[in-house]
């Protein structure tokens, strides 16, 4: 049997760092357009769910998910393991790739990679990931598992303050779920590479790199450490920035 893969990408616009960052312009699109995009080149990936609050703020969000017919789910601003447990429900979803609206440039390559080695292990592992260690740019990251894992982690995170995470839940745990974390090839190693958009500095590399790569809308992340590499005076400005995700990971 084939199992169908579908992602959820957990969006808002109230965040505290900078508002309404996934509807910033990039090349006359809006940023977590970019994404979705992307998102939807991985050949392993059905369907796209967008999953994002209840609040009025957010409605621009839905009419884009709307526009691109794509699902959304609404649900909960800060709790979001449940809000995304309520999409996962909603829409039926067995094998579940998580991403963050934060993540911008995600590779399809990398995705399909990822989830197909989940896919080929899902005997020996519950949850799959390049994001237990930072060895892939931070910004591709993708998690894939069974919707059950995540169903499990919910009743099992009574901490109101981590509710905000999903994947948490999970990975923290190697003791209940069976963990595995797929490296980068050491040409894309590039852990200081920062790709996530979680402050301006974040969001000029980021649209500059879309920019750049604006006539090769198909660009790799090989292609963005090659042009990084050749040009490492445009990573400077958010290479020092506190990164919060830091302290979930292996390396901390």
């Amino acid at each position: 049997m084939i199992l169908s893969v579908d992602a959820t990408i957990q969006a808002r616009t109230g965040s505290s760092r900078l508002p309404n960052k996934v509807l910033k312009p990039v090349l006359g699109k809006a940023l977590l357009q970019h994404q979705i995009e992307r998102i939807q080149r991985a050949s392993t990936i059905n369907r796209v769910v967008l999953a994002t609050s209840d609040l009025a703020q957010d409605d621009p969000l839905e009419d884009l998910a709307h526009s691109m017919g794509i699902l959304c789910f609404r649900g909960s601003e800060t709790d979001v393991i449940s809000r995304v447990c309520g999409a996962l429900e909603k829409f039926e979803i067995d094998i579940h790739a998580e991403f963050q609206g934060d993540n911008s440039i995600p590779d399809p390559a990398v995705i399909d990679f990822v989830v197909g080695y989940f896919l080929e292990h899902s005997e020996k592992f519950d949850y799959v990931t390049n994001a237990l260690k930072t060895t892939y740019p931070p910004g591709l990251e993708v998690s894939v598992y069974p919707s059950r894992i995540l169903f499990d982690a919910n009743l099992r995170a009574s901490n109101s303050e981590h509710r905000e995470y999903v994947g948490f839940h999970i990975n923290q745990h190697p003791d209940v779920y069976r963990l595995k974390n797929i490296e980068a090839p050491a040409a894309i190693s590039r852990p200081d590479l920062h790709l996530e958009v979680d402050t301006e500095e974040d969001f000029l590399l980021v649209s500059h790199i879309y920019e750049h790569f604006a006539s090769q809308p198909n660009f790799t992340i090989e292609d963005v450490v090659a042009y990084t590499d050749a040009h490492p005076h445009l990573t400077q400005s958010n290479s020092g920035i506190e990164r919060r995700w830091k302290q979930y990971r292996q390396e901390s």
